[in-house]
């Protein structure tokens, strides 16, 4: 990281928004999030040399490919600029914030725009499930599940409950935590839902069963929404300090980032977890975490004030929770019992509700991780404020694992 690179700000539309209720398309919702983003960040159109779109399925849910010409259509300050559109199924939004920080750190550009997009509420249930199935080994696993994000995520609670021994009540326990963290944030998907305990309980009414032993309130949700970045070098951000008053020393940047790739088949990961003889189920996100530590300087997950992780299941909070060192390998339901991913805990995870609460449009998911992580840091997040927040780490996975991509943020 020895050439820095500045989040300047962004923004992310609300997540409870129906947008094909509203007659709007993936091109509206593309252009309310740039609008929003870039009055956030106080950046003009103009000022923007080259973008950045993630995208999981657009050819899927809308039909519709070739997202950087939508960007270049949004106005006519970026006609002519380049644009990529970056798919690595949920980790979509992380892997076009990567691309944009190799353009400023190439000294290509000084000024980057990173929208992640997902339109996923205009068609059926059970067809969003089998678009969405395709960051599975189409053919090779899943073939025999209803809905192949339960069904394998579900996997891992088997292996969990044979290795380690694992209680239903700590899963529960991350999701009703996910869940209210969400009701502080104005933008979330589920603010203004009402649950109760049986929500949360095993109540086959109120908490059905999906895939396996995985409920309705362990998953993250279906969700239109999106999100932007707009990411500097120092020389912009120097500019847009003195234009801003903000002073440069108090500008969010990327410190660290670390990105690993498994091999695709479920069965494939834990072949290398076996042969590796690791502790940890998914060796490659350890890995991926220690190479943002190291690049940031911190000395681990005590090095950052919050985290705002890929909870798509609550199984996989939990596994994270357990990656990231928050407890020893095994014993994930210390952080929780112990209280310390609680809001008020020694490191609140998702602050902002994350994907349970939050809601989860794929594409957008890492890039509306960064900027939570920048309101963090900037003591701008509202009411799911962390107090005094200096480093906060993002996690973001695309597959059953296959992708990990985290970043740690701070001033």
């Amino acid at each position: 990281m020895n050439r820095p690179v500045f989040v300047l700000g962004g923004a992310q539309t609300d997540y409870s928004r129906h947008f094909a209720r509203e007659e709007k398309t993936i091109f509206e919702l593309m252009g309310e999030a740039v609008d929003a983003g870039l009055d956030a960040a106080r950046v003009e159109p103009r000022e923007i040399e080259v973008a950045h779109v993630g995208n999981f399925v657009g050819e899927l849910f809308c039909h519709q490919a070739q997202l950087g010409g939508l960007f270049a259509s949004l106005k006519p300050e970026f006609h002519g600029i380049p644009t990529s559109r970056h798919e690595a199924a949920c980790a979509s939004g992380s892997a076009a914030i990567l691309a944009a920080m190799a353009d400023l750190q190439a000294g290509y550009y000084d000024v980057a725009c990173v929208v992640g997009v997902e339109l996923m509420r205009n068609v059926p249930g059970e067809l969003g499930a089998k678009h969405l199935g395709v960051a599975a080994w189409t053919g090779h696993e899943a073939e025999e599940a209803r809905y192949a994000w339960p069904y394998l995520f579900n996997r891992f609670v088997e292996i969990y409950d044979e290795r380690f021994g694992i209680d239903r009540r700590h899963l529960a326990a991350i999701a009703r935590i996910n869940f209210e963290n969400a009701k502080k944030n104005p933008n979330a998907q589920t603010r203004r839902w009402v649950l109760t305990d049986e929500s949360f309980a095993e109540d086959d009414e109120k908490n059905p069963l999906v895939e396996g032993r995985l409920r309705r309130h362990d998953c993250s949700q279906i969700t239109d929404g999106g999100a932007v970045v707009v990411l500097a070098t120092e020389r912009f951000a120097a500019e847009h300090a003195k234009r801003t008053g903000r002073p440069l020393d108090q500008t969010p940047r990327i410190k660290g980032w670390g990105h690993r790739t498994a091999p695709m088949g479920f069965d494939e990961k834990l072949e290398v977890a076996k042969l590796a003889k690791s502790p940890w189920v998914l060796p490659h996100m350890r890995m991926a975490f220690e190479d943002a530590w190291r690049r940031a300087g911190v000395g681990g997950v005590d090095g950052v004030d919050a985290v705002e992780l890929h909870d798509c299941f609550s199984i996989t909070e939990y596994m994270t929770i357990e990656h990231l060192g928050l407890a020893p390998v095994g014993k994930g339901y210390q952080a929780v019992e112990s209280g310390r991913i609680a809001a008020s805990g020694e490191t609140p995870v998702n602050p902002s509700g994350g994907l349970m609460g939050g809601g989860h449009p794929i594409g957008a998911t890492g890039v509306r991780q960064l900027l939570d992580a920048q309101r963090q840091v900037t003591g701008t997040a509202g009411d799911y404020q962390v107090a005094g927040a200096k480093n906060v780490q993002t996690v973001n996975m695309g597959g059953s694992g296959t992708t990990t991509i985290s970043f740690v943020v701070g001033a």
